[in-house]
């Protein structure tokens, strides 16, 4: 029995004081640097780089939610097609694997300040497998176990923020962030145009918006901001997420793409007319309802006087086939039959078609701009299938405790992302960190849905 000789122990502090044991690490790093500036000079440097990354992981760490959201405007810019067009091809694919490499590792500090979360269903399990399929089976000719491994990372990098059990602060940040991305990529680009360094459109069968990267990645980005819109009016239903709904949607209209823009139709007509919603009743639904109604005649007679920008030439009927898909999907046709049940291995599909090719060099791209096609090369139909149960149990896991309006979007979202999945990159692309990035912050909020709006649990979807 405790008495006042032997009192209670002190609780801990919930936070740690780490002052002290970084100080000696850093004056330990420098004695090293030190030892080997004499004895074994090539080495001088190592040191003080452990303790320049230290101190970058520290900042991170005690700033996790402002260091990840800039992460994620980051991601959103495409500095890797900027910094290509401006600087040279050479910077393409290292700032993209910096961009994943950056993911991946907040993703860890995330993992280390709110712990892990046991997600058995997530997708990035599928690759893998496919990855260790791959090896077992044999690699495609043109593939190594390098360009594998690094496939592999890019592959599971968009999902890594699922594996941690993250805040509701975290989530909100995140979310309210996505919306803005689409818009500061057209700033960003229009300041470059004006500066003369690069285009904010480009031709590709009509003027296209680009923003700092490429029209169908800003159409991508337009997908994942008008979702956070539709989250965030639902939540708290303040008329500026209303407004940056339609300034997202301009956006996606002057890219051109058109089936991000079906997608993001479906999805928002959908939840205006049939997910209620105790912050935004019916009748403020109403009238983004009527006004996109009466737009569409506005936008035929659009298509026929200004057949320049490439979604009203497309609406016109006078654009044939812009994107190549249909030179594109025989070759990665012909790959999948080769290997039908294990694949190729992951990272496969960026070595059917050559870089250097003629038919690469015409259009712009050898992606298959397929998932399921893309998937069935480097995984065969055991690996596609596996992903696509995993992706139906995540969703269907996920959303489960979410509130009612989150849930009836973000499954409507993923079934758009299944249709989408049909024709782009949606997967191993930047727009991929982003999205599923963004998926892991509505995941994240349910807590924060149910203390604050518990009104929530009364909405429904009809």
């Amino acid at each position: 029995m405790w008495t006042m000789a032997n009192p209670l122990p002190t609780p801990r502090s919930a936070q740690a004081d780490w002052n002290r044991p970084v100080l000696l690490a850093i004056c330990g790093a420098f004695a090293f640097a030190t030892t080997g500036a004499v004895l074994a000079p090539r080495w001088f440097w190592a040191p003080l780089a452990i303790v320049a990354v230290a101190t970058v992981g520290i900042l991170a760490f005690r700033h996790l939610v402002a260091v990840c959201v800039v992460w994620l405007l980051i991601a959103g810019a495409t500095l890797e097609m900027t910094l290509g067009d401006i600087v040279g091809l050479a910077a393409y694919q290292p700032t993209i694997a910096a961009v994943k490499a950056a993911e991946l590792g907040l993703a860890l500090l995330c993992i280390l300040r709110y712990g892990p979360y046991p997600d058995v269903f997530n997708p990035a399990l599928a690759f893998v497998a496919m990855f260790v399929a791959g090896l077992a089976h044999g690699l495609h000719p043109d593939l190594t176990p390098a360009d594998s491994v690094r496939s592999l990372l890019g592959s599971v990098a968009p999902f890594a923020f699922a594996f941690s059990r993250l805040s509701p602060e975290w989530g909100s940040a995140i979310v309210r962030a996505t919306a803005w991305i689409p818009l500061l990529s057209v700033a960003g680009g229009a300041a470059l145009d004006l500066a003369g360094l690069r285009a904010v459109f480009v031709d590709s069968g009509g003027a296209r918006l680009a923003g700092l990267g490429h029209p169908a990645f800003l159409a991508g980005f337009c997908l994942a901001a008008i979702y956070a819109c539709l989250i965030e009016l639902y939540r708290d239903g303040r008329s500026r997420w209303l407004l940056l709904l339609a300034a997202n949607f301009a956006v996606l209209v002057l890219t051109g793409a058109r089936a991000p823009l079906a997608c993001a139709i479906a999805v928002t007509g959908l939840t205006l007319g049939f997910v209620r919603s105790g912050a935004f009743p019916q009748r403020c639904r109403i009238l983004p309802l009527l006004l996109a109604a009466c737009l569409l005649p506005l936008l035929a007679v659009l298509a026929q006087q200004l057949p320049m920008v490439r979604l009203f030439n497309v609406l016109s009927g006078e654009a044939g086939n812009l994107s190549g898909r249909e030179l594109l999907w025989p070759l990665f046709e012909q790959a999948a039959a080769a290997s039908p049940w294990f694949g190729w291995g992951v990272g496969a599909g960026n070595a059917v078609i050559p870089p250097d090719s003629e038919l690469a060099r015409m259009i712009q791209s050898w992606a298959a701009h397929n998932e399921y096609l893309r998937t069935e090369v480097e995984g065969g139909q055991l690996g596609r299938g596996l992903l696509i149960v995993l992706f139906v149990l995540w969703v269907w896991r996920r959303t489960r405790r979410l509130c009612r309006t989150d849930k009836a979007i973000m499954r409507l979202v993923f079934l758009a992302f299944a249709v989408h999945a049909y024709t782009d990159n949606v997967l191993i692309a930047t727009t991929a960190c982003v999205f599923f990035t963004f998926a892991a912050a509505v995941f994240a909020r349910d807590r924060v849905g149910r203390a604050q709006a518990p009104d929530l649990e009364q909405q429904y979807f009809l």
